[in-house]
């Protein structure tokens, strides 16, 4: 039997979302090894997973800092034992008061959050103006992504001295997201990835020589996490390799981790000669890149992904005699992180049995706060 088959795929309706917890175990300890046991270096994040027991497994692996998107993921690493947590997207609006509920209630933790301009950061401090909190604060700095942060210009450097100075605030220090960095060859990634942390890493020296605590620097995500994980002064902030998926095994080949999350689905119907349709639609595995990479069945050879909707997909199959409704495949998606927040629930795998569920809560846009 292979490594991801159930015993009795019977207990299980599908589309299901499963995970292993042995081969999370395993990536989270590679994770590690990649920054050679310096559990300090690293603060993951957690929008691929989303779920309180992986997060438990992290924590008790001796990582306590933690990345986040959203304000019910800052919350389910609250409740998990994290001690640092940094909200890495920019609030403004309603999110700004939902934020300052979740700091003060959970007193004991570290919060942390990005500002990109004088705006952001002013907002930021009109929201706690009223408390005795001074938010902890990291520039978050545009390298090429262009999605947000501040351009690489003097300009930053100004805004830095501005917040450092300011009593309002906690500034710690830059937080530099290289999302688009992306090239398979690891050189070639690499090259970049130098190049665009580079005056970064000047600025946080020259400000350390003008007698100033030296700011902290979170780079990268996954894909830049090869060449991150060995550069001093450095954490590093890897997210989708804690379950790995299709996309990145393809893609980032120097990177030693194990698919730990899979789906599981059906056929139900064989429409004409050649043809199935399984139950993994548009609702059960994520859809924004092209048909032909949404899914990688890992127990069926030749065949074709050749349509989708939302509660069907439709393969052409070589041996399409063989198959029967009914029959149950596993695969890898091409893309985990949105695929997982597709699902209420993850089914836990253990040695090909069931041993129970895991609640993936964060999906929610909000818990309490």
């Amino acid at each position: 039997m292979n490594w991801y088959e159930l015993e009795n795929p019977g207990q299980i309706d599908s589309p299901a979302l499963l995970v292993y917890p042995a081969r999370i175990a395993y990536n989270i300890e590679t994770m590690l090894k990649m920054v050679d046991g310096e559990a300090e270096k690293l603060i993951p994040h957690v929008k691929t997973h989303k779920m309180a027991e992986v997060a438990k497994m992290q924590v008790d692996a001796g990582i306590d800092k933690f990345k986040c998107a959203t304000i019910a993921e800052a919350e389910m690493l609250a409740d998990t034992g994290a001690r640092h947590v940094l909200l890495a997207y920019q609030l403004t609006g309603p999110k700004l008061k939902r934020f300052r509920e979740l700091v003060l209630a959970y007193d004991w933790v570290e919060w942390a959050s990005l500002v990109d301009s004088a705006q952001s950061a002013e907002e930021l401090a009109e929201a706690f103006a009223d408390t005795a909190y001074h938010p902890i604060i990291y520039i978050d700095v545009n390298v090429g992504m262009n999605r947000t942060g501040h351009p690489v210009n003097a300009e930053l450097e100004s805004l830095y001295q501005r917040l450092c100075a300011d009593a309002r605030f906690r500034l710690r220090g830059f937080h530099v997201y290289d999302g688009h960095l992306r090239d398979p060859d690891i050189i070639e990634r690499k090259v970049k990835a130098d190049a665009a942390l580079a005056p970064i890493e000047l600025l946080a020296g020259r400000l350390a020589e003008q007698g100033q605590v030296r700011p902290v620097v979170i780079a990268g995500g996954t894909p830049t996490f090869t060449v991150h994980a060995d550069r001093p002064d450095v954490w590093c902030s890897p997210g989708t390799c804690l379950l790995w998926d299709w996309g990145y095994d393809d893609l980032l080949p120097e990177q030693p981790f194990e698919w730990a999350a899979l789906l599981m689905t059906r056929v139900i119907s064989k429409p004409s000669p050649g043809v199935i349709t399984t139950d993994l639609g548009h609702k059960a595995v994520s859809a924004e890149n092209p048909v032909n990479k949404r899914i990688k069945l890992l127990n069926l050879a030749d065949y074709e992904v050749v349509g989708q909707s939302e509660e069907h997909l439709v393969l052409q199959v070589a041996d399409w005699d063989s198959i029967q409704v009914g029959d149950v495949f596993y695969g890898v998606p091409y893309h985990i992180c949105p695929t997982v927040a597709l699902y209420d629930e993850a089914c836990v795998i253990q040695e090909g049995e069931l041993e129970g569920r895991w609640a993936i809560e964060a999906r929610r846009r909000r818990l309490t706060y």
